[in-house]
């Protein structure tokens, strides 16, 4: 590309345009790749998902499994490009996770939530579920609205049809989704149960 504008230039001014326009454009790329990049964390305490505009994080003491989503189809169960979260509390995450952060999961995840209305053959109620902005009642009492409240319901909604909360699309992994739930798992067996927690303090 380089060579290319030398040969073309008439003279040096048509040269550094040309070549500020392919710095330009690099470093466009750049930026393009960067944002477009979805990275992971995990750690002994928690698991977090990393996006260009932020992210959420859970721990794995509020993790209750996770697992490969699969969708059913008149019977016969079908692996999708997701891995799923189920939580045993909302609030955590809804209290953490940013709006535009909510706004990008879901509508990356329409299609998941469509998919979930057709094997229970009521695809007719989509419209109304993939906005619905009702308040989320959490199981301390606590009343969500808005884009929070939009984003539990969704939630409750896919909990429904997969059995699970959040979702982590395969296609941004560096493993397949079935390596990346073993590995999940293998952090989530090493979390100590409540009951030894409060063995070890009393033995303190």
């Amino acid at each position: 590309m380089f060579f290319a504008i030398i040969w073309f230039s008439n003279n040096w001014q048509q040269l550094i345009v040309g070549v500020l326009l392919l710095i330009a454009a690099f470093y466009a790329l750049k930026l393009l790749l960067r944002q477009s990049t979805v990275g992971y964390t995990l750690t002994a305490t928690h698991f977090q998902q990393h996006f260009a505009k932020g992210g959420w994080v859970v721990k794995w003491s509020n993790i209750h499994k996770v697992g490969m989503c699969q969708f059913n189809n008149e019977g016969w169960y079908q692996p999708l490009p997701w891995d799923g979260i189920k939580l045993k509390d909302y609030r955590p995450y809804l209290d953490s996770i940013c709006p535009r952060i909510s706004s990008e999961i879901m509508l990356g995840q329409r299609a998941l939530l469509y998919l979930g209305f057709k094997q229970r053959n009521q695809p007719t109620l989509f419209e109304n579920a993939v906005l619905d902005s009702s308040p989320f009642h959490a199981q301390n009492g606590h009343v969500y609205t808005g884009l929070q409240a939009m984003l539990a319901n969704r939630m409750r909604y896919q909990r429904e049809f997969y059995d699970y909360d959040i979702f982590i699309s395969t296609s941004d992994l560096d493993r397949s989704g079935e390596e990346f739930v073993g590995l999940m798992r293998r952090y989530l067996a090493a979390v100590p149960s409540p009951d030894k927690t409060k063995g070890r303090k009393c033995d303190l």
